[in-house]
């Protein structure tokens, strides 16, 4: 029977975000396969998390294209991107707290790529005088992913209702970055 890696990898993430602590008997009890299977597809779960990390650049990428980051206003543009990656939250929150992503040599490039586009987000919105100077684009860039990891845990707990998942992380975000007129 030929395993669905696809399937293997949403069943993964699923799980991971509910119970990041989940092992690997239990990730391959959600897809449906046996452990071995899971481990001639998957090494360990180092290389699981490579591969989640992998899909979830993907989804990542997409939702930014998606998400037509030059068009309109700013702010236009950062609703439209929150309400694009929203789908992709959950994975995203599980690999934001997963260090070993971001530290030494093997730190996957495209996590670079999608800081450059955010922030080049941010840094059109200060340009145009919409967001707030003092506050630069790598650290709005790092509060918008911050948002989006506590925005999807908070609803996974059952905090806050997931239709409030957008406006929650949005106004909380734009509310502080955007200029205030000086008196």
């Amino acid at each position: 029977m030929a395993v669905d890696r696809d399937h293997v990898l949403r069943s993964a993430a699923a799980l991971l975000t509910r119970k990041s602590t989940a092992t690997m008997d239990e990730v391959a009890k959600a897809a449906g396969i046996s452990r071995a299977t899971l481990h001639r597809h998957f090494a360990g779960r180092d290389a699981l998390v490579r591969a989640l990390e992998s899909l979830c650049l993907a989804e990542c990428e997409a939702a930014l294209d998606a998400a037509r980051l030059d068009e309109g206003s700013a702010s236009d543009a950062v609703r439209r991107l929150v309400r694009e990656i929203e789908p992709a939250a959950g994975l995203l929150s599980f690999l934001y707290s997963e260090n070993q992503l971001f530290e030494g040599e093997e730190q996957n490039e495209g996590w670079a790529r999608l800081d450059a586009r955010v922030s080049a987000l941010f840094r059109r919105g200060q340009d145009s005088r919409e967001f707030r100077i003092d506050l630069t684009p790598a650290w709005l860039t790092e509060a918008l992913y911050g948002l989006i990891a506590a925005g999807a845990w908070s609803v996974h707990d059952g905090k806050v209702a997931a239709k409030d998942f957008q406006t929650m992380i949005v106004e909380l975000l734009l509310g502080g970055a955007l200029r205030r007129e000086e008196s």
